[in-house]
C-alpha cells in the first residue's frame, strides 16, 4: 500500500525527500509521477521539510463563530518575526471538534476549546522540544437508546443471522424499516444491499465512510467512540448479506481517539471469532481493515474515498456506473455511513415496529445530531427523527449563548445552506427539510446568533469549499474561487449589482456541471443567504455598509 510506504518515509525523515521517493519508485515499480501525484494531493504528506512547529487554527464555521480569527491574530502577533523554519501559523479547514471550538492543531496534536494563553503555552512547549500533552479523553459514558445491547451481550443480531441465514429476510426488514443513508445522500440501505447481493461476481466489498469532515459534522466521532460494536456488527452483517468477505472502515486521520477505540474493538472481534475465517464456527468469513485517511474533505465523497483506498488521488469518479456494481477495485461494494451501519442491529433486535415508533411526525428511527456555534451546550445528541430543530437548540443544547436571539441556522453544515430563525420549527427529517429548501444531510446543525453577519458566514463556508476542491473539474475549481472573489469584494466595499447576476450563473454551472456534491452544493451558503437575508447583502453592495459591523468594508492595508 503506497500510503504505508509514504508514512514510513515521512516518519523517518519528517518529510518525503526526493531521493527516497525515487527509491520507492524503483522498489515498487510505481511510476515516480504517480507517487508524486499522490503525495502532493493529501495534506498528511510534506514534500519539503516542515517547520519545527506547525500551528493550524481551525477555520470551520463553529470555530469561526467561537473566536478562531482572534485566536489566530493573537498568535501571529505573539510570534511575529519568528523564523519560518521554526514556526508557522495558518488555517486548516476543519478539525472535527466543532463542539469544542475553537480547535487548534499543533504538530498534528489536536486541542479543543483553546484560549490564546493555552495556545501560546503549547507552542512554546513544542518550540522547546518537549512532548506535547494529550487532549483529555471525552466522557464515554451515556445511556443510549440506539444500543440494543445495554443489558445484554453485543453482537446478538449477528449470532441470530448466522443461525438463520435468511439473507433476503434481513434485506426485507431493512426495506420495511425505511432505513436510509444517514451520511447525507439518504439512499435506502435495503435497496443498496440488495443491489450488491444481486450483482454478479464472487469478489465484493463493504466500506464504511467515517470521513465526516464538513464543518459541524461530529456525530460519527461520537458514535465510533461510544457504539463501535454496532458499526462493526453492521459491516459484518452487510458482508454476510451481500456476499462480501472483506470490509474497510475509512476513518479520518484527525480522529485519533476513535481510532484507538476501533482498533481495540476489532481486535476483540477477531479474538472472539466474530471476524476472520469461520465466523462463530460457521463456514462464513469476513475480514475488516481500518483504513486511516491521508486527509482532505473530498475523501468523504464515496467514489473519491474508493480511489484513496486503491492508493490514488481522491478524485471523484464520473457516474454511472455506481459503487453497487463497480465500487472498490471495480467490484460491487456496499458503501454506507457510520450511523447507517449502527442502525442495523437496532432494527434486527428491536424490530421494525419499534424502530418506526422512535421517530416523530411520520419519520422513523432515532437520529444523532451535532449542534455547534452560538449555543450554550454544543455537542452530540440522540433524538427522535423528526424532532423540531428548536427543541434541539433550546432544550438539549441549553439555548442561545450569552442570552442572544437566534438569527440563522445551517441544518447540516455549509452544504445545507442557511435558514432564518423563523424556520426553527422545521422537523429534522429528510422530507421536512427538503420542503424548506434545505436538507438533513449528516445532521450537523450550526447556529448563528443575532449580531452575526450572514455575508461573513457565507464567505467562510464558500471559502471552505474552495480550499477543499480537489480541482478535477473546472466548474468547481474555478467556480468556487470566483465565488470567494465576489464575496470577498462585497465585504470590502467592492460590490456591484452585476455580481448578483454572476452569482446566479455560477450557481447554475456548479449545480449542473460539477462531478460531485462538493461542487454541486458549494453555492448553497450564498444562495441561501441571498434568499433569506437579501437586504443584508444589498446593504453591503449598494450602501457599502455591513449592518452588523463585522465586515471591514474597505480595502486591506
Amino acid at each position: 500500500m503506497i500510503f504505508d510506504d509514504l508514512r514510513a518515509i515521512q516518519n523517518q525523515h519528517g518529510y518525503l525527500p526526493g531521493q527516497q521517493l525515487e527509491a520507492l519508485s524503483k522498489r515498487t515499480g510505481l511510476p515516480l509521477f504517480r507517487i508524486h501525484g499522490v503525495a502532493d494531493f493529501y495534506p498528511e504528506f510534506h514534500l519539503s521539510r516542515p517547520p519545527e512547529v506547525s500551528i493550524r487554527i481551525c477555520a470551520g464555521l463553529a470555530c469561526h463563530l467561537r473566536g478562531a480569527g482572534h485566536l489566530q491574530t493573537g498568535l501571529e502577533q505573539r510570534f511575529q518575526g519568528a523564523n519560518k523554519r521554526d514556526l508557522t501559523i495558518g488555517e486548516v479547514s476543519c478539525l472535527g471538534q466543532c463542539d469544542g471550538a475553537p480547535a487548534v492543531s499543533i504538530n498534528d496534536h489536536i486541542y479543543r476549546g483553546v484560549t490564546p494563553t493555552q495556545a501560546e503555552a503549547l507552542a512554546l512547549t513544542a518550540l522547546g522540544g518537549s512532548a506535547l500533552p494529550l487532549m483529555p479523553t471525552e466522557d464515554g459514558s451515556r445511556n443510549l437508546a440506539s444500543d440494543p445491547y445495554r443489558n445484554s451481550e453485543p453482537y446478538g443480531a449477528l449470532r441470530s443471522v448466522l443461525a438463520m441465514r435468511d439473507w433476503n429476510g434481513l434485506i426485507a426488514q431493512l426495506k420495511a424499516s425505511g432505513l436510509c443513508g444517514l451520511g447525507g445522500a439518504g439512499y435506502p440501505a435495503g435497496l443498496k444491499w440488495e443491489a450488491v447481493r444481486n450483482a454478479p461476481g464472487p469478489e465484493k466489498y463493504v466500506v464504511c465512510n467515517a470521513h465526516e469532515s464538513e464543518p459541524g459534522s461530529i456525530k460519527d466521532r461520537f458514535i465510533l467512540q461510544r457504539l463501535p460494536h454496532l458499526v462493526i456488527e453492521g459491516m459484518i452483517l452487510a458482508g454476510l448479506v451481500t456476499g462480501a468477505q472483506k470490509g474497510f472502515l475509512y476513518l479520518r486521520r484527525e480522529y485519533q481517539r476513535p481510532e484507538e477505540t476501533l482498533r481495540q474493538e476489532i481486535q476483540r472481534c477477531y479474538q472472539g471469532g466474530l471476524l476472520g475465517n469461520n465466523l462463530l464456527g460457521s463456514d462464513l468469513s469476513f475480514d475488516l481493515e481500518l483504513f486511516i485517511s491521508p486527509g482532505g474533505y473530498v475523501c468523504g465523497e464515496e467514489s473519491a474515498l474508493l480511489e484513496a483506498i486503491e492508493g490514488r488521488r481522491a478524485e471523484p469518479r464520473n457516474r454511472p456506473p455506481f459503487p453497487v456494481t463497480h465500487g472498490l477495485f471495480n467490484k460491487p461494494t456496499a458503501l454506507n455511513n457510520v450511523e447507517t451501519f449502527a442502525n442495523v442491529a437496532q432494527i434486527l433486535i428491536n424490530g421494525v415496529d419499534w424502530y418506526k415508533g422512535q421517530g416523530q411526525g411520520g419519520a422513523a428511527g432515532l437520529k444523532f445530531v451535532g449542534i455547534s456555534g452560538d449555543v450554550r451546550n454544543p455537542g452530540v445528541f440522540e433524538i427522535p427523527m423528526g424532532l423540531p430543530v428548536s427543541e434541539v437548540i433550546f432544550d438539549l443544547a441549553g439555548g442561545m449563548a450569552d442570552g442572544k436571539k437566534l438569527k440563522a441556522l445551517a441544518p447540516s453544515g455549509p452544504s445545507s445552506g442557511f435558514l432564518p430563525a423563523s424556520a426553527a420549527g422545521v422537523r429534522l427529517d429528510f422530507k421536512s427539510l427538503a420542503a424548506v429548501g434545505s436538507m438533513l444531510g449528516s445532521g450537523a446543525i450550526v447556529i448563528c446568533a443575532e449580531g452575526r453577519c450572514m455575508l461573513d458566514m457565507a464567505l467562510n463556508a464558500v471559502r471552505f469549499f474552495r480550499d477543499e476542491s480537489c480541482g478535477k473539474c473546472v466548474p468547481c475549481r474555478l467556480g468556487t474561487q470566483k465565488l470567494v472573489d465576489i464575496l470577498t469584494g462585497w465585504t470590502h466595499g467592492r460590490g456591484s449589482p452585476a455580481d448578483l447576476v454572476l452569482i446566479e450563473e455560477l450557481t447554475e454551472a456548479l449545480r449542473l456541471a460539477s462531478i460531485c456534491g462538493l461542487g454541486q452544493f458549494a453555492h448553497a451558503p450564498i444562495t441561501s443567504v441571498l434568499q433569506h437575508f437579501r437586504s443584508e447583502i444589498e446593504s453591503h453592495i449598494y450602501d457599502r455598509r455591513c449592518p452588523e459591523g463585522v465586515c471591514p468594508m474597505r480595502e486591506p492595508q
